[in-house]
Parts: C-alpha cells; sequence; structure tokens
C-alpha cells in the first residue's frame, strides 16, 4: 500500500509542465504565424477553448479509465471496440509518422546550414532534387543505423529538447521587451488595434485550421501519467487547465512577438523554414550579441531533431510490430532478426518514405515551396491519428457502465459522446480543408493542381496500404 502511496506523487503542476514540454514549440507558433499572420492571436484562443481543453481531458478519462493499457490508443480502441479497429489505430499511428520521416531531413540540413553559413540560402538557392536526394540520403543513413539496433537518442534528445524548450521562453521575453530595452522599432504597423487581430473566416482562413490542429495534438503521450498523480481526479484536470493556459500563453504571447519582429501584412515565403533562425539573428542584433542566439538555437534544433528523427523510425514501428495480430499482420512483417529489430517493417518504412521523399521533387520546384509543401502534408496526415482518440472516447461513452475510472471529464454519456463527436468531427474537417494547396493558383496551376493531387493521394495510399496487411495475414493464415 504504502509503495502505491508512493508512486503517485506528481501533482497539477507536475503534469502540466510535463505536458507542456512534450507538446509545445517555438515552430508551432513560427509556422502559424507564417500562414495566418496575427490574425493567429484570435485562432489560438479559439482553438485552445474549443478543441485543446476537451482534447486533454478526455485523454485524461482514457487513460485513467484503462491504467495498464501498453499500446496507448490502440489499446484504448481494443478495450472498446474489436481487434480489426485496434489494428487500423496501430496503423493509422505508424502510418501517419512517414511523412514526418520524409521531412526531417530537410530540417537537419537547414538547421545545420544556419550553423555554417549563419544565412537562409539553403533553402532559397539549392535546387530541391539535390535537397530530396540529400534528403534521401540521410534517411537511409538513420534506417541503417536505426536497423543496427541504435535506435534513441535519450541524452541527447533531453537536452536539446530542454535547450528547445528554452530557447522558444526566451525568445518571447527578448521578442516582447525588444522595442523598449533596445528602442527597435515594431515591425507590423497598428498592432494597437483590434481590428489587426479579427480573422476573415473565409474558405482560405479554414484551409489553415489544420496547422493549429496539428500544433496542439499529441496530448494522448502524456496518458501514462494520470496513473501517477496524486488524486488524478482533482490533480489532472487542474493540471490540463494549467497545460491549455500555459499553451495559449505562449502562442499568444510568441505569435505578439513574431509580430514586433517581422511585418505581418508582409509575410516572407520562406517564414517557415527560416524564420525562427532569422528572427534569434535580429534579435541578437537587437541587444547587440551578434548570431550567438541563431548559433545556439540552430545547434538545439539540429540535435533535436535528429533525436526525434531516429527514434520516430522505431518506436511507432514497434507500437504496431511488438502487439501485432497474426490476423491482421503477415508473419513476414512481424519477422525479428537476432536483435530484436524487425526488418522488414525497416525495408516497408524505407520504401514509402522514399516515396514521399523521391515524387514531390518532380513537380515542386523550389526547396522552400517543397518544404512548406511537405509541413502542411505532415499538417493533414499527422491529425488523422488524433480521430482514433475521439472515437474511443465515444465509444466508451457508449459503455460507460462497464468501465471505472478515478478521473471522469464528464459523467453524462450522452454529452461525452457530443464532445468526442465534436471533436472527431473538427479535425476530420481540418485535415480535409487541410489538402488545399497553400500556394496561390495564380502563380502555377500546374504546380497548384500536382500539390493538390498528392495531398489528397497521400493520406488515402498510406492508410489504404492497412488495408492490405489483413489479407495477405488471412490468405496466408489459410495456408498454413
Amino acid at each position: 500500500m504504502a509503495e502505491q502511496k508512493d508512486s503517485k506523487q506528481l501533482f497539477w503542476y507536475n503534469i502540466a509542465l510535463l505536458a507542456f514540454v512534450a507538446v509545445w514549440g517555438l515552430g508551432n507558433v513560427v509556422n502559424n504565424f507564417a500562414q495566418e499572420g496575427l490574425v493567429v492571436v484570435v485562432s489560438w484562443i479559439l482553438i485552445m477553448v474549443l478543441y485543446f481543453v476537451p482534447y486533454t481531458l478526455m485523454v485524461g478519462q482514457m487513460g485513467a479509465t484503462f491504467k495498464d493499457a501498453e499500446g496507448g490508443v490502440s489499446s484504448w480502441i481494443k478495450e472498446v471496440s474489436t481487434k480489426r479497429l485496434a489494428y487500423f489505430a496501430a496503423w493509422t499511428y505508424w502510418v501517419v509518422h512517414i511523412p514526418y520521416l520524409a521531412q526531417k531531413p530537410q530540417a537537419i540540413m537547414i538547421a545545420l546550414s544556419w550553423f555554417f553559413s549563419g544565412n537562409g540560402n539553403f533553402v532559397n538557392v539549392t535546387s530541391s532534387m539535390i535537397v530530396q536526394a540529400l534528403s534521401l540520403v540521410i534517411f537511409l543513413i538513420f534506417l541503417f543505423l536505426a536497423s543496427r539496433g541504435i535506435t534513441t537518442l535519450n541524452r541527447i534528445g533531453s537536452i536539446a529538447g530542454m535547450s528547445m524548450f528554452v530557447m522558444s521562453i526566451l525568445f518571447i521575453i527578448l521578442g516582447l521587451s525588444a522595442p523598449a530595452m533596445t528602442g527597435s522599432s515594431i515591425a507590423t504597423a497598428n498592432m494597437n488595434h483590434i481590428s489587426t487581430y479579427i480573422p476573415k473566416f473565409d474558405f482560405k482562413y479554414f484551409t489553415t485550421i489544420s496547422m493549429l490542429v496539428f500544433a496542439v495534438g499529441g496530448a494522448e503521450k502524456i496518458s501514462p501519467y494520470v496513473n501517477k498523480t496524486k488524486n488524478p481526479a482533482k490533480n489532472f484536470p487542474k493540471g490540463m487547465i494549467a497545460l491549455a493556459i500555459m499553451v495559449a500563453v505562449s502562442a499568444i504571447m510568441g505569435s505578439f512577438a513574431m509580430g514586433m519582429i517581422f511585418d505581418a501584412k508582409h509575410i516572407p515565403s520562406d517564414l517557415m523554414a527560416n524564420g525562427a533562425y532569422v528572427a534569434f539573428q535580429r534579435l541578437g542584433k537587437f541587444y547587440h550579441v551578434g548570431n550567438i542566439l541563431m548559433y545556439v538555437y540552430a545547434i538545439a534544433n539540429a540535435m533535436a531533431s535528429i533525436a526525434a528523427f531516429a527514434v520516430s523510425i522505431d518506436a511507432p514501428l514497434r507500437i504496431l510490430l511488438d502487439d501485432a495480430d497474426p490476423q491482421f499482420v503477415p508473419a513476414a512483417l512481424r519477422k525479428k532478426n537476432a536483435d530484436g529489430v524487425p526488418v522488414n517493417g525497416y525495408k516497408l518504412t524505407g520504401v514509402l518514405v522514399g516515396i514521399i521523399i523521391i515524387i514531390p521533387a518532380l513537380g515542386i520546384g523550389g526547396t522552400n515551396t517543397l518544404y512548406n509543401w511537405l509541413l502542411n502534408l505532415n499538417s493533414v496526415v499527422m491529425p488523422l491519428r488524433y480521430l482514433w482518440v475521439f472515437l474511443a472516447f465515444m465509444l466508451l461513452n457508449k459503455h460507460l457502465d462497464k468501465f471505472h475510472s478515478d478521473y471522469m471529464f464528464v459523467k453524462n454519456s450522452k454529452l461525452g459522446f457530443g464532445i468526442g463527436l465534436w471533436c472527431f468531427v473538427f479535425t476530420a474537417f481540418a485535415c480535409i480543408l487541410g489538402m488545399v494547396p497553400k500556394i496561390a493558383y495564380a502563380t502555377s496551376p500546374t504546380e497548384w493542381w500536382f500539390q493538390l493531387v498528392l495531398n489528397i493521394a497521400m493520406p488515402i495510399f498510406l492508410i489504404s496500404l492497412g488495408l492490405i496487411l489483413p489479407a495477405i495475414a488471412r490468405r496466408q493464415n489459410r495456408e498454413l
């Protein structure tokens, strides 16, 4: 009994800090400012209230209900539904990381180019074919290292992750205080006018929502902490609300800081790729420390990207294969070598990532455009895994009398089902509209259509591929 008591030592502020470091980063501020400008301030408030808070509290209830579930979302689905749906949840969780793996080599190269050259010319000058060829080489090197059992860079990743967190907070403090402390001018005019922050709720605006959803998603990572929380019914929701406040403050203050450094009405086309580095470079000049801030951020971002890249090759694949049901996953894919490495799983990963690295370069011209497209593709594909969280919550509320939880988000099953349905529909809506290309149609109609076809085809191809494996498994099982 004493041991159980000692294991529950997390309070609401511990939960809030752990979750904040896990789900938030400066890139979320930069990417959404690049798409919306200062109207993103209102967007952040809306997304927090209508989506992020209920999302995190749902995760809390699911984690508290299924305390011993080791497979995360797929385990939740298995408990409230069928093994088949659980397989598709695990497949989705893995396959949405494929575009992420295709994009990470670019992020590493951009960070290193800023560190060694001190400018963003790599994005604006280098041919997209050269960049993608280098991306493929980098990916294959990491895939080889992972297949040899070098799967984690935990120590480097932890240090780099904490450094990125510190740099994100430092950016907000330095950015907001720069005009008063250094006398620097504010880049965006009329920042004291409310009209500057009011979005125009048109079709173009709704196509940017997927990036906001992408930014605040991933709360299911913190579900294991529910069972380590003292008095979870009280402390966990309090921690989640504190998390929402911390994220909202960081997002809003970070957006204000971006508006002071960049003109929100004339946003550079390479802001997603180079914005954070340019921001620290300008802050360095304001505070008379040269490029030191930019160099620190570049090396921290490179190390964090490398660590995340290495882990993301292996961890999602093991979630899919380690507890794979032979009914749905063929024996060949589950096969492991003497070191316990799923070699054929790595080969499948290599083929899919190779396709996403090579094909876009054939029709998307510049490196900057390619980077922006791949980031937007991630904002369309990655939130698909959140759909399973909301489906699990809806199904849980259908059978609420069968399950016990120390923490309940809402006790009314119909209300709980409705909230889960709202988040499910909202996520699907954001992903579908996010498929619309962000380049202007008039700029290049051919490239616009090429991007649209890829944005629709890639998610369908990746998810549909999961339908083939059960058919192969059934055939093999019949033969056996």
